[in-house]
């Protein structure tokens, strides 16, 4: 039946109207220009960096000063050139069928922090925000993740205590600032982060203001430690 599908309706590239041998895939074209992470990368938020992996912890200049209050962090995508006109597509194009495969990404990206035991979250929108949208792109993306690594998922396990609208045009500090005491572990899903690991999922990490925010409430709701992922982290040099 699949192989009958693919003569009638060939599958098509994500990004393009290139012809592909799988669903779900890019072209050569797309991929080349698709900026997938590798090799060796912050511990903290996935940046790439200089140098070999030999699995011990190096920090990129933004978490030496920075205190992060997470343990791990793994980025799939540098956010630019194709990965960008990904993100901006499944947040604000209603292609919600790029959620599948970019969860596939954040997967492989997560193999190095992912444990045993851990619940799987989105970071929320603000209520106003999600009726305006119609779906969580984050909560898209953990969904896919915690599927397919066997993992618990909570998708409302913390809501935004206020419309901190976008973050767009602020400096560091004013990130920091307008995502101070934001978010709050949802009342009724408390006894889920209580001794728990946290995995926070995300769409893009660019000071990490709102992760922090998120990091911080998980951790005063009981949970024993945080990692983050996100499908793609904005690089200094992006």
């Amino acid at each position: 039946m699949q192989a009958l599908l693919h003569l009638i309706y060939p599958p098509q590239c994500l990004s393009c109207d290139a012809r592909v041998t799988t669903d779900f895939g890019l072209c050569g074209t797309c991929w080349r220009d698709t900026p997938f992470i590798t090799g060796l990368v912050c511990t903290k938020c996935g940046t790439p960096l200089p140098g070999e992996d030999r699995a011990v912890e190096v920090l990129c200049d933004d978490c030496l000063l920075i205190a992060r209050p997470w343990a791990n962090g793994r980025a799939a995508l540098l956010y630019k050139d194709n990965a960008r006109n990904l993100v901006l597509s499944l947040k604000h194009g209603d292609r919600i069928d790029l959620a599948k495969p970019a969860a596939q990404w954040l997967y492989r990206a997560a193999q190095p922090i992912l444990q045993p035991g851990m619940l799987v979250a989105p970071v929320p929108l603000h209520w106003l925000r999600l009726v305006r949208r119609r779906y969580n792109q984050a909560a898209l993306l953990s969904a896919g993740v915690a599927k397919l690594a066997g993992l618990d998922h909570c998708p409302d396990l913390l809501q935004r205590r206020r419309n901190t609208h976008t973050q767009d045009g602020r400096d560091r500090d004013g990130r920091f600032a307008n995502m101070s005491d934001a978010l709050t572990v949802h009342p009724a899903r408390s006894t889920r982060v209580d001794g728990r690991h946290i995995l926070l999922v995300d769409d893009v990490m660019t000071s990490g203001a709102t992760l922090a925010a998120a990091a911080e409430a998980c951790i005063a709701g009981g949970a024993i430690g945080v990692s983050v992922l996100v499908m793609a982290r904005v690089a200094k040099d992006a």
